[in-house]
């Protein structure tokens, strides 16, 4: 049997599969030559080279080119254990990381990964794939507005399992808050800040602004710069929510 050749430090195999196990989707040869900076043809070759190592070696895993790219895979020798395996997650405890995004989703839906990340404020790639493959979580289509980044939502077993009839039935996560500033803030974030309000803290900043400036100041043309930046940068805020 053919044993896999040890690979040197930094070395251009070691980082393509280094960018393979962390990609959930099949990556191009092109757009992992580009992240380490070599030709598309030689990450093509590599790409190639491990292919055959790998299948040489009859590893457990495989490297197949699908759907215009890159992706590994799960050994079909071992489908059967890895089915076993995955299907006995249902009976195991969700983690803390997985209730969260889990709760994310639930009441965001449909959202992409980059606002499961902005919410809790940690990569959640790894837990989003995982709740896919517990089926509490699936795909629902792709956003054209943001790059066709994969957009989420729940599913049936979802509800199943949490004894909902539809989304609609999900707890008023307000219930759960200590005081009315917590309260506040969830409704806030369940339903999207209001234009007129986020002005109107923009233009209590810009205040605070020229009070900290100099009234003798004869340059009146810096806080009228500064007026027209705090504008501009509300106005792409508020263009980035939508």
């Amino acid at each position: 049997m053919s044993t896999l050749s040890t690979l040197e430090a930094n070395s251009l195999k070691g980082a393509l599969e280094a960018l393979l196990l962390v990609s959930s989707d099949p990556v191009s040869a092109p757009a992992l030559a580009g992240a380490l900076d070599i030709a598309p043809g030689e990450c093509a070759s590599l790409l190639a080279e491990l292919k055959v190592e790998y299948e040489e070696a009859n590893r457990g895993f495989q490297l197949r080119e699908v759907a215009g790219g890159w992706r590994l895979f799960t050994h079909p020798a071992y489908h059967d254990v890895v089915e076993a395996y995955v299907l006995s997650w249902d009976t195991q405890k969700l983690s803390q990381a997985a209730l969260e995004t889990l709760a994310v989703i639930a009441y965001h839906q449909p959202v992409t990964r980059e606002v499961v990340k902005g919410i809790r404020g940690v990569n959640s790639d790894g837990v989003i794939a995982s709740l896919v493959d517990k089926g509490l979580v699936r795909e629902l289509g792709r956003d054209p507005q943001r790059g066709q980044a994969i957009i989420y939502g729940t599913t049936n077993a979802f509800l199943e399992k949490f004894g909902l009839r539809s989304t609609r039935d999900l707890p008023d996560l307000e219930q759960f808050a200590p005081d009315e500033q917590s309260r506040q803030f969830i409704r806030e974030r369940l339903s999207g800040r209001s234009i007129q309000s986020t002005l109107e803290e923009q233009a209590d900043d810009l205040d605070e602004e020229r009070e900290l400036l100099d009234p003798d100041v004869e340059d009146v043309e810096a806080v009228e710069d500064l007026e027209t930046l705090v504008v501009d940068e509300t106005s792409e805020d508020l263009h980035d929510e939508d």
